[in-house]
């Protein structure tokens, strides 16, 4: 059995994966606030920009793919490290750029870098979580939205003073490798994994039926943990990239006021992360996604119905709040599968689940050209009843309890 309390390590390596999480936040959000300059500077056209991050996104799911079985073969403590310098110097790239083809290479790069860094970092969590004996991973996840927001004021605060792009993303960059460096001696060493059954075999004996049927079932948990990832995943991407334009076209409301509606599920879902480790450890992995799904169904029915701004704004808080607790629970179930290549299996689980969230927001723009954009907020509002209807996959395993 898990034990309740933890060691000073355990603590201080709970506070080293603070930093990364935070530090992978404030990374993203340092590109993010530099993309007007960025791409005066190149002059990159906003459909290019598209493509770019399209390019970003596909390397930064080959990097997940990459840094899964590494990490279980080195250590995702080493990961960490690795994955966390490349993303850190990779960030000075769009600022270097002074053309198309140079953004394209320096966003392939930064994407591998966060990639590789997303599961990598996720993986330690894991480990870390299982040594501090109760649910920690959600207060993770709410360390990078906090990471995001520090970097979006200081990006601001710099772009303001009229600071040269160049040199805020070096400093960036030097100061996220001088807090690598500082937290990779706190992270945990990965405990030796227990081999799976098939993988015990001696070299040159076949499997029996069991054995197959062992693999086969884990193959089916983690397809089934990477299709709730790909669900939560979508409508998260559907709030992030539509939530602002469905209450400025539904509502008439200016461009003020439709902001309110991805602030309101921001808020909800940072201020959800950091409640939810108290609930899941409280009611179980299976209640937070289930209910939490629940909240999620309710608030984009208000937003499908709603004919006034304040329910509308509540809608889209009550979505955040639902989705805020899920990612966490799938990212520590697939990591405590037991195969003994928790990083293979939360990469795969990773990489599907980020398609999702580059795949939603694609969908509903298709969708808006034959129905009105409120109207295809029912394909998320469908995805988090089916997240519903399928939470106990993130119900723990045997080994993980044993």
């Amino acid at each position: 059995m898990l034990t309740p309390t933890a060691d000073r390590p355990t603590r201080v390596a709970r506070a080293a994966v603070f930093t990364v999480f935070g530090l992978n936040g404030f990374l993203l959000a340092m590109w993010v606030v530099h993309i007007p300059p960025i791409t005066d500077r190149t002059g990159v056209a906003k459909s290019t920009l598209g493509m770019f991050i399209l390019l970003m996104a596909g390397a930064g799911i080959v990097g997940m793919r990459i840094a899964g079985p590494l990490a279980d073969r080195f250590g995702s403590r080493t990961l960490v490290a690795a994955a966390a310098v490349i993303a850190s110097v990779a960030v000075i790239g769009p600022g270097l750029a002074t053309g198309p083809v140079g953004l394209a290479i320096a966003l392939a790069c930064f994407g591998f870098g966060n990639g590789a860094l997303d599961v990598s970092m996720n993986t330690q969590a894991v480990h870390v979580e299982r040594a501090y004996g109760r649910p920690i991973m959600a207060a993770f996840h709410a360390l990078f939205s906090g990471g995001g927001l520090l970097g979006s004021l200081l990006g601001a605060a710099t772009l303001r003073a009229g600071l040269d792009i160049r040199i805020t993303l070096s400093l960036a960059a030097i100061g996220c490798v001088a807090l690598t460096c500082a937290a990779l001696p706190r992270l945990l060493r990965d405990a030796d994994p227990k081999p799976s059954v098939a993988e015990s075999l001696p070299d040159g004996a076949e499997p029996t039926d069991h054995v197959a049927t062992d693999a086969r079932a884990h193959r089916r948990k983690v397809l089934a943990l990477a299709m709730i990832a790909f669900a939560v995943l979508l409508t998260e991407g559907v709030a992030g990239d539509w939530s602002t334009l469905q209450m400025r076209e539904h509502l008439d409301a200016d461009a003020a006021t439709a902001a309110l509606a991805f602030g309101a599920f921001s808020v909800t879902m940072t201020a959800g992360r950091l409640a939810t480790d108290r609930v899941s450890g409280a009611f179980g992995r299976v209640a937070v996604v289930r209910y939490g799904m629940l909240v999620s169904a309710l608030g984009l029915t208000l937003i499908l119905v709603s004919p006034w701004i304040p329910l509308t704004l509540l809608g889209w808080g009550l979505t955040g709040l639902g989705l805020s607790g899920s990612v966490p629970q799938i990212f520590t179930a697939a990591g405590n599968l037991g195969s003994g290549k928790a990083a293979t299996d939360m990469s795969r689980v990773f990489s599907v689940g980020y398609l999702g969230l580059l795949a939603g927001p694609a969908v509903i723009g298709w969708l808006t050209a034959v129905v009105p954009l409120t109207t295809a907020i029912a394909v998320p509002l469908l995805a988090v009843l089916v997240c519903c209807r399928y939470a106990g996959v993130v119900a723990p395993a045997r080994t993980e309890s044993a």
